[in-house]
């Protein structure tokens, strides 16, 4: 009927889509009538044919009002207002499909009625639509039209035009069957008066119920008491009441149910049976939906019951007494699929795919067993299994896919296989005759994974004994298996962009945290929910001169690819800028500049911190971001009271910094927003709950004893937490007291960073007057503190250091200059003065008399280099205590260096 096209390209594909729908149409029971038929049926329409929307009118041959619309499906209610009446004897496609009782395909010229004002546009649909419309053929004639809005510009296929004939008389013959309601109800009345003001007349008598979640009290109107021949005088509001009028062979479903209900967020939707305080059975369907409190916590269930017992009755009129238990397997059945499609379409990983369908199939067939694979190359690798060990499924991956392995000959074939005994599998495939034993099942349903026309993998279904199956199940597998498919492609692509995503984000963020005499650190990086796991969080211990040490911890907003590549330009540049020696706030001030440089969408928060241990003194620096967390060796916790200044690429300079004096053994918790902060928990709550959990976990950390890892001598302090593994442990701890649950809205970073004060014996200073006997008087007080240290296999090479630092700064700069020896790790040489002329290496000419000094410091030093101070500048230079063995002073090109020194 109506205007002829040829059918699409894609016509075999979308007829093989079809005639899977088809099937799926035998699991749907008699659970469905009235409304919910007729919108699962749209529904099923609209996704067949990729439409717009959908709608459903009723109507009766040869009544004057025409068609009502019932319901619609992806409608904006200003289109489908004008579609409320449709005239029997007009000329659109509702009409003519009810008329003519056939499908009609019309284009937009014939598809918009009447507008009520002339230049309308509100309910027009886009340019190119067209309408296909199926009359709903009941066993009288028509009882209505089903109408799907599409913009193909193609006619469906015989396969798609063939399911929608098939859908239209099953769902006219579903209204129209005797087992449906009894008069009175929602359903009759639509087949008595198609109009959809009348469809909220004569309902069974609704109940009502409230159930509190927690304290288990739930609240019912008369109705629902009536329902369950409970007296409102004697009833104790309790859902304890509830579960003994339930009855107990339908008890743990429903009960099953709910739980499903309440941990996923879904609508409830249930029928059961009822055993009354008089000893009467009746039917019940309820349905409800969930409601949250304000931190996003299950508080409350609220929603409606009514009686249908009546419906059963009339279907064992009909069908007899038995029919009640297979009408039971066949709607636990389709329940279970209804929750495989939920699940499957919230499965993210391939594991998830894996245990959805072990959830959800293995009960509705009674199987014992599933593995999934994909094949890869010559090999299946499977991927997720349950009801086999793990030697036989390694023993499996071990196989070659040519061996004649079922699970490869079906997705080669992309057929289904179905075996029902030990004895056919060895018949069919003798060279793997042994698997059949080692595997311990007896009956396989081996079906080929294909998505978008592409095999994707294999599916087993295996059985502990011999199984027979029916025509129904093998075209329910079938189907089934087609949605599996489509769940593990899309797993197999986050799979593969989740792992790449991990590897960038671990190649971003330190591999490991640096051991150095000032510090000891440890840190966590939490991604945001089951995304991509990555982010912008960031963190870093940064090693600079004098054994003092850069901290940070950043924060790119947002989480994703592109924000874990922003913070890795940060990241690196950071280090350079630390490397330069830049005090804290100019640090943020380039970097600012940085940030402003990505963009107007860019923003970034950031704390620069320096910890000095020669002077217990620490200076910081935020640009938007959470204040540390400072735990005192007392184990008080305190947050910095300052300006946090705006965020990167937001801020104006200068920036604020604090300086504070730690003692020693303080911890500092550094951390980004999405440890302290939610859509329930405003960020001064967040850092109150931090420092209650830092105070909980140090009471518990043994105060005053030794650290438990043994791995760290100093004395105990009241904090206990001593070493790496003590902070890793505190990590640990705060990161599951703070963020309870596996997935976040942001992803969050934590840095515990516990200072150590370089001791005073380590440390020695002497001020020099500005005279070329300075040098003489350098190299005297190095030798002297050298050998006091036991380090005099460094004394030459550390005396010719600071001879040619303070010569430089005699000939150069000037005064005060200071000279300062450091011991920890490495051996410091530090020579200070008061002039802010930075000294820079030259390229001295043969016959040039001077401009070596700092070449010879760069060969004989393992690292060099200038800072600026309060005062000046300080020329530093270092020497690994490693190399503190007696050897001959050379410099890179092998020459004895002995010589140039002299007293």
């Amino acid at each position: 009927m109506g205007d002829q096209h040829a059918p699409g390209p894609q016509s075999t594909e979308a007829d093989r889509i079809s005639e899977e729908r088809k099937r799926l149409l035998s699991v749907v029971g008699d659970d469905l009538w009235g409304i919910e038929l007729l919108r699962f049926a749209i529904q099923q329409a609209v996704a067949d044919l990729a439409g717009l929307g959908g709608m459903v009118h009723l109507g009766r041959p040869g009544l004057g009002g025409g068609l009502r619309l019932v319901v619609t499906s992806g409608l904006p209610p200003a289109f489908a207002q004008e579609w409320e009446r449709v005239e029997g004897n007009g000329p659109l496609a509702p009409a003519r499909a009810f008329r003519d009782v056939a499908f009609v395909w019309a284009p937009l010229a014939n598809v918009v009625p009447s507008m009520r004002e002339p230049d309308a546009t509100v309910g027009r649909p886009p340019a190119g639509t067209a309408m296909a419309a199926i009359p709903l053929l009941g066993r009288g004639g028509p009882v209505g039209t089903m109408s799907v809005l599409t913009l193909s510009s193609y006619e469906p296929s015989a396969g798609q035009r063939a399911f929608l004939e098939t859908l239209g008389r099953w769902a006219g013959e579903h209204l129209s069957k005797p087992s449906g309601p009894p008069p009175g109800s929602m359903l009759a009345e639509c087949q008595e008066q198609p109009t959809a003001s009348h469809l909220q007349q004569d309902l069974p008598a609704l109940g009502t119920w409230d159930w509190d979640i927690r304290t288990g009290d739930v609240i019912w109107n008369d109705a629902t008491l009536t329902v369950f021949g409970l007296d409102p005088d004697t009833f104790d509001g309790r859902i304890e009441t509830w579960m003994g009028v339930v009855h107990p062979d339908d008890l743990p479903w429903v009960l099953s149910d709910i739980d499903e209900a309440i941990r996923l967020g879904r609508m409830y939707n249930c029928e059961y049976r009822v055993r009354r305080p008089d000893g009467t059975v009746g039917w019940v369907r309820s349905r409800g939906r969930l409601v949250v409190d304000e931190n996003g916590e299950p508080a409350r269930m609220v929603g409606t019951l009514w009686d249908v017992t009546r419906t059963h009755e009339a279907l064992e009129t009909v069908a007899g007494p038995q029919t009640h238990d297979s009408e039971r397997a066949a709607v636990e059945r389709a329940g279970r699929i209804s929750q495989l499609t939920r699940a499957l379409a919230e499965a993210v990983t391939v594991q998830d795919v894996a245990d959805a369908s072990a959830d959800h199939i293995l009960p509705s067939f009674g199987a014992s067993g599933l593995m999934l694979a994909f094949r890869e190359g010559d090999h299946l690798r499977p991927v997720g299994f349950t009801g086999y060990s793990k030697e036989f499924i390694d023993r499996v991956s071990r196989i070659p896919a040519g061996s004649g392995l079922p699970i490869a000959e079906v997705l080669r074939h992309r057929s289904p296989l179905f075996i029902t005994s030990v004895e056919e599998y060895i018949e069919r495939y003798p060279k793997t005759a042994d698997l059949a034993a080692a595997g311990g099942k007896k009956a396989w349903a081996f079906l080929p994974l294909i998505a978008s026309g592409r095999p994707v993998g294999s599916c087993v279904l295996s059985f502990a004994e011999p199984r027979q199956f029916t025509g129904e199940e093998r075209n329910l597998l079938t189907a089934l298996s087609g949605l599996v498919a489509q769940a593990m492609e899309r797993a197999r692509l986050y799979d593969r962009e989740h792992t790449r995503a991990k590897e960038l984000q671990r190649g971003l963020l330190p591999r490991e945290l640096p051991q150095l005499p000032a510090v000891t650190a440890a840190a966590r990086y939490l991604p945001a929910g089951k995304e991509m796991e990555v982010g912008g969080d960031w963190y870093d211990v940064i090693s600079l001169s004098a054994d003092r040490v850069a901290i940070v911890i950043g924060d790119v907003m947002g989480h994703g690819v592109s924000e874990a590549v922003t913070m890795g330009r940060l990241r690196t540049a950071v280090r350079t800028l630390a490397d330069l020696e830049l005090s804290p706030d100019e640090l943020l001030s380039h970097l600012n500049g940085l940030v402003s440089d990505l963009g107007d969408d860019f923003y970034a928060t950031c704390l620069y911190l320096v910890y000095d241990p020669t002077t217990r003194a620490c200076v910081l620096t935020r640009a938007g971001h959470p204040p540390p967390a400072i735990v005192h060796p007392d184990g008080s916790v305190h947050f910095p009271d300052a300006d946090p200044n705006s965020p990167l690429g937001a801020a104006t300079p200068p920036f604020e910094t604090v300086e504070m004096e730690l003692p020693e053994g303080s911890l500092l918790v550094l951390y980004t927003d999405g440890l302290v902060e939610s859509s329930a928990l405003d960020i001064d709550q967040g850092m109150a709950h931090l420092a209650r959990a830092l105070n909980s976990a140090i009471r518990e950390a043994l105060p005053g004893t030794s650290c438990p890892h043994q791995e760290h001598s100093a004395a105990p302090d009241a904090t206990g937490l001593r070493c790496a593994k003590c902070l890793e442990a505190l990590c640990d701890r705060l990161t599951r007291t703070l963020l309870p649950r596996a997935e976040t809205a942001d992803d969050a970073a934590l840095l515990i960073v516990r200072t150590h004060a370089l001791p005073g014996d380590d440390m020695a200073s002497w001020p020099l007057p500005e005279h070329p006997k300075a040098a003489g008087e350098a190299r005297k007080h190095v030798r002297t503190q050298l050998s006091t240290w036991d380090l005099d296999a460094l004394s030459t090479t550390t005396e010719l250091l600071a001879s040619e630092l303070v010569g430089n700064v005699v000939r150069h700069a000037k005064g005060p200059i200071q000279l300062r020896l450091l011991r920890s790790n490495v051996l410091t040489c530090e020579v200070s003065d008061g002039s802010l002329t930075t000294p820079r290496i030259r390229r001295a000419a043969e016959t040039d008399e001077g401009g070596r000094g700092l070449q010879l410091v760069s060969a004989i030093a393992h690292r060099w280099g200038t800072r600026y101070t309060a005062t000046g500048k300080c020329i530093w230079t270092e020497q690994p205590l490693k190399d503190a063995a007696p050897a001959l002073l050379t410099d890179q090109s092998g020459l004895d260096l002995s010589d140039l020194l002299d007293d």
